[in-house]
């Protein structure tokens, strides 16, 4: 049986919790072992696991963070976790602050047991209402199935 959302969202919170306090082992314990973190520069970059764990405390700090919008979405014995989130991370010497989105996949394992971060993708907010809002008009259960 899946998690539910507020069990979902209590994890997240947990590993962000254990990012911030580079808490490495807590971290560990939270990840499948193929979690791959995904940071939305140009071009892209994947952090493994160990690659990961290794950066919290030595070039991929997070030193703050707050969610703002909230959305989970179960499917089976997997949830997505999406959140707009204020973060402030130390990348190496230099600081990274802004409104990020966390994407966050969490997957059960086979045989049931507690559900694990499999994927983590952040990325910077587009900070232009104009976007959210035609995005928005497009979405058919916001116009009755009318455009």
């Amino acid at each position: 049986m899946g998690a539910s959302e507020a069990e979902i969202e209590a994890l997240a919170l947990t590993a962000m919790r254990a990012w911030v306090a580079g808490d490495a082992k807590a971290m560990r314990k939270l990840t499948k072992r193929d979690f791959m973190c995904m940071v939305g520069t140009r071009p892209p970059q994947l952090l493994d696991r160990p690659s990961f764990l290794a950066a919290m405390s030595e070039g991929f700090a997070c030193r703050s963070f707050s969610f703002r919008e909230v959305l989970v979405r179960t499917h089976g014995n997997s949830a997505w976790f999406v959140a707009a989130a204020a973060l402030q991370l130390g990348l190496g010497r230099e600081e990274w602050a802004g409104q990020f989105l966390v994407s966050d996949l969490w997957k059960q394992g086979r045989w049931g047991g507690k559900h694990k971060l499999a994927e983590r993708s952040i990325a910077l907010l587009d900070p232009d209402g104009n976007r959210a809002r035609a995005i928005e008009r497009l979405q058919l259960w916001n116009k009755g199935g009318k455009r």
